[in-house]
């Protein structure tokens, strides 16, 4: 379900009369920093998933990133613009170099 109402607010943005719109789609998102999700479900997973992210790094860099990376790359993106309006993991890693 909330893929259809994801895809219902991402049609609808791009509908809207600015200039330029950008969608972030990440998928598998590495805590930095200390941040902690709110959600319980989500800290026991990033408790187990947490220490395999440099492997999926390794072997999946398409599908991964961290929440410095996607900062960094919303703040250029609002600056800047992107060349897509939507942006996956490897959109996003890849505005950050």
């Amino acid at each position: 379900m909330w893929a259809r109402v994801k895809g219902k607010t991402e049609n609808a943005l791009l509908c809207l009369p600015f200039r330029a719109t950008y969608m972030f789609r990440p998928a598998y998102i590495q805590p930095m920093h200390g941040i902690v999700s709110k959600t319980k479900l989500y800290r026991a997973l990033y408790a187990v998933l947490g220490p395999l992210y440099p492997a999926w790094k390794t072997f999946f860099p398409r599908h991964v990133t961290t929440t410095e990376n996607v900062g960094r790359a919303m703040i250029k993106v609002a600056r800047r613009g992107a060349p897509k309006p939507v942006l996956e993991n490897h959109d996003i890693n890849s505005i950050c170099l």
